[in-house]
């Protein structure tokens, strides 16, 4: 028998349902669960790790609780070995462990292999001495102990793209030689969410240790449609009842907070806010490699978002030609970068590392510093200050163009170059709805940044009673300051007005 074949009858010979009105009958593996089953442990390259994605109420803590006990007491069970399982809350962290030791008491097989400890949220396996045990984020168990198994409950559940327990408890396998790694969850709110992440990582590079099974409705579905609720709900009409899911869409088709709710929780599709400023879908058919800028054949143009001493300062260098080239530049202070990664749940530290931002001396945004790097940046594209526009915002302006002196530039360079460009509705608007239109025409080439794909994702407008538009801090979900960045750099070439080229003339003498 194979690795997959073993597991499978292990569950179904020995294991029993946990919970419900089947407690305590013996489980019955859905098609899907045996498919995830095999893809994990029949993968010829060894799995290092594995993604599956549901819609709720398809049997998922059930599962989590199967492969625990095939690893303390079934056919993968390696002696003195750990696994863990991790949740985001103590709640669910204690559901896991409570489906497990229910299994395990209720089964005549396993009732006397195993040792469960209800206070500590675990079961010993006793043949091989292997420990199974639940924690969860809000706990303070410690993360490592060297788990051969590590199963992730409700990723999906992580605001941001990082989560400091996910990665302790991840990074903990190295005693292993093949330590295996299993998040099981409905899908996160956002494509900048860590479980989004890395189900397009998955899905876009196919690395061949790594195995994503995702169940999701079409987009956009209609919530009544009960062909999609099915490309979601894998398990409907075995362990979900077709009744309720019929009764939720359609509460959820007469309200449009429900709707989402709906869709999220039971069609497993992401939402994006309608107050988005950019639709994450439209931002990535604009990720090609921007073409060299060209100031010959190019309008150049700038945008500059200072930031606070601590936070992330940004340039964003444009050339409009048949279509934009973007260049975005961040900078953040050296000394606070990793309170920042933690903080903003960014993974700062990592782009720090990949060179997409750059860091100051010190603890706070080193002017000088971004003054003698913007002046090589140009140098770099083959520009000087006089051969572009940027837009800039006064906000503590007056210390930065300080700066650009000492470093050598001139005063007149400077108020030739840099136009007065402010951050509300009257001069954000026109820039705003300009880059709309770029990015719905694709006119946008922004070389997949990361950074700047962060901000655009966590850009919020808002609206005055004109219909004018702004970017708007405190309703964005992050940072968003290259965005602000670009807006102005877009808002510059518009108050400079376009050279008209004058045909040429034939006269007759």
């Amino acid at each position: 028998m194979t690795r997959a074949e073993r597991m499978c009858a292990f569950i179904e010979n020995h294991c029993v349902i946990p919970e419900g009105k089947l407690a305590g009958q013996p489980a019955k593996l859905s098609l899907f669960q045996e498919a995830f089953i095999y893809a994990v442990y029949d993968n010829p390259y060894q799995t290092t790790e594995a993604i599956l994605s549901i819609a709720r109420k398809n049997g998922k803590t059930g599962l989590i609780a199967f492969l625990m006990l095939g690893h303390i007491v079934g056919p993968e069970a390696k002696i003195n070995s750990r696994v863990i399982s991790g949740a985001m809350s103590r709640e669910q962290a204690s559901e896991v462990y409570r489906a497990a030791a229910n299994c395990a008491e209720l089964s005549d097989d396993l009732r006397s292999l195993v040792r469960a400890t209800p206070s500590q949220k675990s079961l010993l396996g006793l043949p091989v001495n292997a420990e199974y045990k639940a924690i969860s984020a809000e706990g303070k168990t410690a993360h490592g102990n060297n788990p051969v198994l590590t199963i992730i409950d409700e990723a999906g559940q992580i605001k941001g793209n990082t989560s400091e327990f996910i990665e302790a408890i991840t990074t903990a396998g190295g005693a292993y030689d093949d330590p295996l790694r299993i998040t099981i969850s409905t899908q996160s709110e956002t494509d900048h969410d860590y479980f989004s992440l890395d189900i397009d990582d998955a899905i876009e590079h196919q690395p061949v240790d790594k195995v994503c099974h995702l169940y999701e409705a079409e987009k956009d579905c209609d919530l009544l449609d009960e062909e999609q609720w099915l490309y979601a709900n894998p398990a409907l009409g075995e362990f979900k009842d077709i009744n309720y899911l019929r009764a939720e869409a359609d509460k959820a088709s007469r309200s449009p907070r429900l709707a989402n709710t709906f869709r999220r929780y039971q069609l497993n599709q992401r939402i994006v806010s309608n107050d988005a400023f950019i639709q994450a879908d439209e931002w990535k058919l604009c990720n090609a490699k921007p073409a060299v800028l060209d100031k010959e054949k190019m309008r150049i143009f700038g945008g500059f978002d200072l930031s606070q001493n601590t936070d992330l300062t940004s340039f964003v260098l444009i050339g409009i030609g048949e279509e934009v080239e973007v260049y975005p530049y961040f900078w953040m202070p050296n000394h606070k970068i990793e309170e920042r990664d933690k903080t903003d749940r960014a993974p700062y530290l990592f782009w720090r590392d990949e060179g997409f931002i750059m860091t100051t001396p010190g603890a706070t945004v080193d002017y000088d510093f971004v003054a003698y790097q913007l002046i090589e940046i140009l140098e770099d594209h083959g520009l000087w200050f006089s051969d572009l526009k940027i837009g800039f915002d006064r906000w503590r302006f007056v210390f930065f163009k300080r700066a650009l002196m000492e470093a050598g530039i001139t005063e007149a360079e400077i108020d030739e170059c840099f136009i007065e460009y402010g951050q509300g509705f009257k001069d954000m608007d026109p820039a705003l709805k300009k880059m709309t239109e770029y990015i719905l025409n694709h006119k946008i080439n922004h070389g997949d940044n990361p950074v700047l794909n962060m901000c655009s994702f966590n850009a919020v407008s808002v609206e005055d009673a004109a219909g004018n538009i702004k970017l708007e801090k405190r309703k964005a979900t992050g940072r968003i300051d290259g965005i602000q960045a670009f807006g102005m750099a877009i808002g510059a070439s518009l108050k400079e007005p376009e050279e008209v080229k004058k045909e040429p003339e034939l006269f007759f003498i």
